[in-house]
């Protein structure tokens, strides 16, 4: 997958090179295209600007949004619809939303329903544009904005500085669509373009492709949309080949999707392939039916007052119903839809086993979606450990998963599991952990807010934890399969306890990752009484041991060996109740006070252990 990005970016290059030739030649051949392409600049560094300021309001907010709004097909649909509306960037709301599936917020069907919507969303841009943009000089409002906006952008709050980009970008918006509009008024007076206008379906195939070509250069729709409504409003653009640049556009904006789903995992590249789907096949509509549109966009426009050759108007009302449309015949198809792309890009067997499942350029978008990612990624890391730590006690995953009676198994049960524990770990935990490490120091050198780096240390010291636990266990492995199958019945039973503290604490750490707890400060309070009977068992042990000496049972040697191995068996533990209290307060700051408040001071440690000890 690394060689098509490295193709698609070589391709860019020689694109981009090609397009800063061609403009230099034009912008020196024509002063006319001046204004036009400054216009197109101008709108496109709006867009930039804009997007750039919605792309600030995150830090955990974005997120739960998405949780709330997104658990069912009518709720994805107004997320897309809204959102797009709000940002004025399909494109933005694409990548955004490639990034959470990623990072396994979104389930597929969620993900392509809010696609859907955000076709419908970038809809309202081409009204705004026909019916103010077009009408009037918005310079007016535009000045006002820049000056607004970049004071605020100089200011140090986060959420100040994210409203005058805002504000700053939408005056660029502004000034782009009065520059093309006055770049279109001087081409007339040199050159007439709509010599150039082509009918029948020969037009209409030329000027979609001639819409596709714009999009993908400009990467923007929007940018598409106000090109062409310009060059409507000047006559330098027919009518008829106004829809088919706008439905070129719609297929064009995709691309932005594909760039972003090349560099995700196989969640962003199906949705990446369900946004370029339901473009195509809505293109695909609306180019057969064509006519049938163009006789309902007139219906329609007799009954909203519309006049007859408001051509830009009558364009925005085009774009609407096609999109409506298309969203219509797709939407009961959608289920199909995701079973075809589960199919067509199946998971690969290496990701499930030891690649990284979320991390990905998608998902290190925004800071929710990264946070996300990585906090599910450990998740996984937890799981491999899981199978690690477990065959380290010579314990099958499904034994301490689902035993109805965990320490009796443990007692009974003398199978020794043979396992290389470097071997297993250098394959399933290690390429894990230095890939949750590579994400998160990428993550880091992009600005990012305290709260969100307390996050990713927080996340970061949770996979060490589980390291650090695998490490314990190795060192305690060789004397636990020498003692578990003893003669002696003293030494064997003592060995047993310490699998079974370790085992018991791996068991409630898997049920948090299975969502047992509604809430992580419930979760919090659990691991806390874990760690409290821990410390008891543990103390019990050293009294144990020193009876069993005294009595005969064990000699020096095995009470050593056991003294020591219980040492590991305490550090194995407390690496990982340390490892999952770190991943559950992770972005939690409720549950990270409940955690910080139980461990307040050592006295109170030793007060709560001598009540447990004493039956309390």
């Amino acid at each position: 997958m690394a060689g098509i990005g490295e193709t698609m970016n070589h391709y860019r290059r020689i694109l981009a090179a090609a397009l800063v030739a061609v403009l230099g030649y034009l912008l020196w051949a024509s002063p006319e295209f001046k204004e036009i392409a400054a216009g197109v600049a101008i709108f496109l560094f709006g867009m930039l600007t804009l997007e750039n300021g919605f792309r600030q309001f995150t830090g955990g907010l974005l997120e739960r949004i998405l949780r709330r709004t997104t658990d069912n097909t009518a709720k994805s649909l107004g997320f897309g619809i809204v959102s797009t509306a709000l940002m004025q960037s399909s494109s933005l709301v694409s990548v955004i939303t490639i990034s959470f599936l990623s990072a396994g917020l979104l389930p597929l069907i969620a993900g392509i329903g809010i696609i859907y919507g955000a076709n419908l969303g970038t809809t309202t841009g081409a009204w705004l544009f026909a019916t103010i943009g077009m009408k009037m000089s918005l310079s007016t409002f535009a000045l006002p904005m820049l000056v607004f906006g970049v004071v605020l952008n100089f200011q140090p709050a986060r959420a100040v500085k994210a409203v005058g980009a805002i504000l700053a970008g939408l005056g660029f918006l502004f000034l782009g669509i009065d520059f093309m509009k006055a770049g279109f008024e001087s081409f007339q007076s040199a050159v007439d373009l709509s010599e150039y206008a082509m009918t029948g379906m020969p037009g209409l195939l030329a000027y979609t492709g001639l819409g596709i070509l714009a999009t993908v250069i400009m990467q923007s729709s929007h940018a598409t949309l106000a090109l062409t409504l310009a060059g409507l409003a000047t006559g330098q653009i027919t009518y008829e080949n106004a829809l088919a640049l706008a439905i070129g556009a719609n297929i064009g904006t995709t691309v932005t999707a594909l760039i972003g789903g090349v560099s995700a995992n196989t969640a962003g590249k199906r949705l990446a392939g369900a946004h370029l789907l339901f473009n195509l096949a809505t293109a695909a509509i609306a180019l057969v039916l064509i006519e049938p549109l163009r006789w309902s966009v007139d219906s329609l426009s007799a009954v909203m007052s519309i006049a007859t050759d408001d051509y830009t108007v009558k364009l925005a009302v085009f774009h609407t119903l096609f999109n409506v449309l298309g969203v219509t015949v797709m939407l009961p198809l959608m289920p199909r839809m995701a079973g075809a792309l589960e199919r067509w890009l199946p998971e690969a067997a290496a990701e499930a086993a030891a690649e990284p499942k979320y991390l990905s350029t998608a998902a290190m978008d925004s800071p929710d979606s990264a946070a996300a990612a990585v906090r599910r990624e450990v998740w996984h890391l937890f799981d491999e450990a899981f199978i690690i730590l477990a065959h380290g006690l010579h314990l099958h995953r499904e034994q301490v998963r689902d035993s109805d009676d965990l320490e009796a198994t443990i007692h009974e049960d003398r199978e020794r599991i043979d396992i290389d524990i470097d071997s297993v770990y250098a394959r399933r935990v290690k390429r894990l952990y230095n890939a949750i490490l590579d994400f998160i120091s990428g993550r880091m050198s992009r600005a990012v807010s305290p709260g969100s780096t307390d996050q990713l240390h927080r996340l970061q010291q949770a996979a060490a934890g589980m390291v650090e636990a695998i490490k314990h266990v190795k060192h305690l492995r060789n004397n636990l399969t020498k003692y578990l199958v003893s003669d002696n019945e003293a030494i064997r039973r003592e060995y047993n306890d310490l699998r079974l503290r370790m085992a018991l604490v791996l068991r409630e750490t898997d049920r948090l990752s299975a969502g047992r707890y509604d809430d992580a400060t419930s979760a919090i309070l659990e691991l806390d009484e874990i760690a409290v009977r821990a410390r008891v068992d543990r103390e019990s042990m050293i009294s144990r041991v020193t009876e069993l000496v005294q009595s005969g049972q064990v000699d020096s040697g095995m009470a050593t060996s056991l003294l020591n191995d219980s040492a590991y068996a305490g550090e194995t533990v407390d690496a990982i109740l340390m490892a999952t209290r770190s991943l559950l307060t992770a972005g939690d700051e409720q549950a990270a006070r409940t955690a910080e408040a139980l461990s307040v001071s050592d006295e109170g440690q030793a007060e709560v252990t001598r009540r447990h000890a004493t039956g309390w």
